[in-house]
């Protein structure tokens, strides 16, 4: 074998093992990227349901179960039927008020700020109170016993669009100044009544935040005396006949009263009557002063 064979030979030897160590090392640095772990998808917290009892605690007097008053969203109706423990717990009040006459229970119905309050009162949770309060006075509890109240609380999480239980119970004692007080919210509500205004030839309502709070008064008045009342008169403009508005008024005064009655003021506590257009306030002549006469005044007796 020649010198120059025998080169040729140590090149394609020397060739061949390159191109061997190439394939079976260098070809993995190639590849030397290492690969991150997946990164972990956090599970979105579902905040739990909240269920408040329905709860009296009076000294050795008690009463408890997580079962209690639903409200769908936005709604102050009662979801029917009540649970069987709830109406024990009711039948139990009742006879622990006849035993102590002296006694009141606040109720304090829950809202929170993202509902829409459609009732005729300042908020959703005295709406719920009040709903409440109507279904144990149905139940033979004096409503002179019961104090309704609201409370903002958007901790609330509801299940499937209803609130459980949004409604917490406190039992004390009436106030010594309890008549006085009665007397100041009469005295309120007779020298600044509610006062509903209607354009021509309608019926609507749509109450602002002064005219709810004057609801509520109106119903807190009418729970705590006994015999009290509200007189419901409708007025209107002299636009038309005297007898037509006359009707007018009435029917106005009739709409009104099923208003108060569908946020739980007593059909035996409205009286509704029509004055037409025989008591204007302001001038007929412009329609600001026409305005002003279309109008149904609530007021006590």
């Amino acid at each position: 074998m020649t010198k120059t064979t025998t080169n040729l030979l140590l090149m394609l030897i020397t060739i061949l093992a390159g191109t061997y160590f190439y394939i079976t090392c260098c070809s993995e640095c190639g590849d030397s990227t290492v690969e991150e772990p997946p990164k972990e998808v956090a599970t979105p917290v579902v905040p739990e349901t909240t269920s408040y009892p329905f709860a009296l605690q009076d000294g050795s007097f008690s009463y408890n179960t997580n079962d209690n008053y639903n409200f769908n969203i936005s709604s102050s109706d009662i979801l029917m039927p009540l649970a069987s423990s709830l109406e024990t717990g009711i039948d139990t009040l009742k006879s622990f008020f006849q035993v102590n006459p002296a006694k009141v229970v606040d109720i304090t119905g829950y809202y929170t700020s993202e509902e829409t309050n459609t009732s005729a009162y300042p908020n959703l949770g005295i709406a719920r109170a009040n709903a409440v309060k109507n279904n144990f006075v149905s139940k033979g509890i004096s409503s002179a016993s019961i104090n309704t109240y609201g409370k903002l609380m958007d901790e609330m999480v509801p299940e499937n669009n209803i609130y459980l239980g949004p409604i917490t119970y406190a039992l004390g004692e009436q106030t010594e100044n309890a008549a006085e007080e009665l007397s100041a919210l009469y005295e309120k509500i007779k020298a600044d009544p509610l006062v509903l205004y209607f354009n021509t030839a309608e019926a609507s309502i749509n109450l602002n935040s002064e005219q709810r709070q004057k609801v509520a008064d109106i119903s807190r008045y009418l729970d705590k005396v006994e015999g009290a009342a509200v007189n419901v008169i409708g007025h209107t403009d002299n636009t038309g006949q005297a007898a037509t508005n006359m009707n007018l008024g009435l029917d106005r005064a009739n709409f009104a009263k099923n208003y108060l009655m569908q946020n739980g003021i007593s059909e035996t506590k409205i009286n509704t009557s029509s004055k037409g257009q025989t008591e204007p306030i302001a001038d007929n002549s412009t329609e600001e002063g026409r305005a002003q006469n279309r109008r149904t005044v609530v007021t006590l007796n």
